[in-house]
């Protein structure tokens, strides 16, 4: 196979690669590469969808096979902070080796294959620098996901998906298997991997949230409710584009007890309430939107029938229901989604839903889906009213 297609392809593999996700009430993992175009040097054969189709089809299945490799070095990469040091220049394995505490011939040993990947190029001087792939790593990135490397390669996710197999035998969740407890559970047991969590799931939604403003109006609404919002990027972006529109944040307390800053950098603090609770109990009343934002696949359908629930009592006959998520296409298409969905198998023990799907579900929960808005090609807003 000819060198470029080699670093494309393996290129392909680290977007398909970097996909996991959440946290029993707040945002969820899919949100990476959800705007409309995918990067130019990103190779898209199959990316959208269609099988993909080679001349050597052995070696695009190795690279396939092999890219866990490639999503390791990534990890360590970004878990180093290599992006953020070589910003403004160049610089060798030994210079970055010293500034991360590492050993400089295995540094750079994982720099070069991620520059064969694209993520950095390595110049005849051994030193490293920052492509289009690997500016994304810059914790000030436009879309960052650095934070989401460090913790899509953090042991207890890495581990999990080692057992995928067993949930394909039992239909069990691996996570859960593995470790004893689900997710969420265990993020609440282990507050420094939460942490970890949070700054992906927050750096995730960079970009994601303007799009959704920019698809949705939402000036018809005088109170948002954010369920599951998390650190309140959502909450924050709505009441920025919309002064005259006030919020409530809604998420587990250990949850929201750090959303302060987000809401406060985005000078809507005085406009947002600020609750704690589960959203399999009590929502909070009074809302005129309510927001589901990755919630919902991170769920099965009686656990999300319940979250639904729950919204239903409170619901005004005049309200909304936004649900935003990925929709399951047809066949051979949509490998994004339909990866995404097997994390859901692995990991949070939820499901990625088709419309019909959603339909159903909302119908059982005594709503009815009265639109599908496609914010990008990986993500839709579910428009939702009660019965």
């Amino acid at each position: 196979m000819h060198r470029k297609n080699q670093i494309e392809s393996i290129a392909l593999v680290l977007c398909r690669i970097l996909e996991f996700r959440k946290y029993g009430s707040s945002i969820s993992m899919t949100h990476w590469y959800t705007g409309n175009e995918v990067p130019a040097n990103v190779h898209t054969l199959g990316f959208s969808g269609a099988a993909m189709t080679s001349s050597n089809p052995a070696a695009e299945l190795v690279l396939l096979v092999t890219g866990y490799r490639v999503s390791q070095a990534i990890h360590v990469a970004a878990t180093l902070g290599i992006a953020d040091i070589i910003k403004d220049g160049a610089a060798s394995a030994s210079d970055l080796a010293v500034a991360t505490n590492s050993h400089a011939g295995a540094l750079y040993r994982v720099l070069r294959a991620l520059a064969a990947a694209g993520v950095f190029h390595e110049d005849d001087k051994k030193r490293f620098s920052l492509t289009p792939l690997g500016e994304c790593l810059r914790s000030d990135a436009e879309r960052p996901i650095a934070a989401y490397a460090s913790f899509v390669g953090r042991p207890h996710q890495w581990q999990a998906w080692g057992s995928l197999s067993h949930s394909v035998r039992t239909g069990e969740n691996a996570y859960r298997h593995v470790h004893g407890v689900g997710l969420w559970d265990y993020l609440v047991e282990h507050p420094e991997e939460a942490v970890i969590f949070d700054r992906a799931m927050t750096g995730g939604s960079r970009g994601v949230v303007e799009a959704i403003v920019s698809a949705y109006n939402f000036s018809a609404f005088g109170r948002v409710v954010d369920i599951g919002g998390g650190q309140g990027v959502m909450i924050a972006a709505v009441l920025a584009a919309h002064t005259n529109t006030h919020g409530i944040l809604f998420d587990r307390p250990d949850v929201v007890a750090r959303a302060q800053p987000v809401l406060e950098a985005a000078g809507v603090a005085r406009r947002c309430a600020v609750v704690g609770g589960s959203f399999f109990e009590t929502i909070p009343e009074g809302g005129d939107a309510y927001l589901l934002k990755y919630i919902l696949h991170d769920w099965d359908d009686a656990a999300s029938l319940a979250i639904l629930a729950a919204c239903r009592r409170v619901f005004r006959p005049e309200g909304r229901l936004l649900i935003m998520e990925r929709i399951v296409g047809g066949p051979n298409d949509g490998l994004e989604t339909k990866t995404s969905d097997l994390n859901m198998l692995v990991s949070p023990d939820g499901q990625e839903r088709t419309a019909d799907e959603f339909a159903a579900l909302l119908a059982n929960a005594g709503f009815r889906m009265e639109r599908i808005i496609e914010v990008t090609p990986r993500l839709s807003i579910v428009e939702a009213a009660p019965i």
